[in-house]
């Protein structure tokens, strides 16, 4: 089935994490991958030692793309594409029983990946895959073909008062 896990609220990919980590745990074999996020994201020491579960690359240094100019958004789109195309060809060719794409409708609104491949994969993704995914305002066909929608929504936040992001809670 398909999951997404969406909106301007803390918590998406920590419930995709959640769920791959049932899922490892349950001996589902589990492909994870991370758009618009670097190697040092807190989540990927944890889950790269967690039995069944894969990462993908990451790159280890990236600009949130308000910051970055249009030739360090084309390189990363560039980056994207490729990390999109490999972990489709992995979850179709290597056995995966879930894959969770994090940050993917976010990277799709910043022009990195195109909307078009990605609802070619999940439209016609294998029913015996999961396909968790999340980011900020995913493409309302996408969202039509989910099972779970579960949009996260900020009441209150500390960024609303100037704190930045921190080291193991937000990152």
């Amino acid at each position: 089935m398909i999951h997404i896990y969406y909106g301007d609220g803390k918590g998406k990919t920590t419930a995709a994490i959640g769920l791959a980590v049932r899922a490892a745990g349950s001996r589902m074999k589990v492909l994870f991958v991370q758009f618009l996020k670097t190697e040092f994201s807190g989540e990927r020491h944890t889950l790269s030692h967690t039995e069944n579960i894969t990462l993908t690359f990451a790159p280890v240094d990236l600009k949130f793309t308000y910051d970055m100019d249009e030739t360090e958004k084309q390189k990363a789109a560039q980056l994207f594409r490729k990390i999109f195309d490999d972990a489709v060809t992995r979850v179709l060719t290597q056995g995966f029983d879930m894959i969770v794409l994090d940050e993917v409708s976010t990277a799709v609104e910043a022009g990195m990946l195109s909307e078009h491949e990605l609802y070619e994969f999940v439209s016609n993704v294998p029913k015996n895959i999961e396909v968790v995914m999340t980011g900020h305002n995913p493409p309302e066909r996408i969202l039509e073909l989910a099972d779970y929608v579960t949009e996260m929504k900020k009441i209150k936040h500390p960024y609303d008062k100037g704190v930045q992001a921190r080291f193991g809670i937000e990152f």
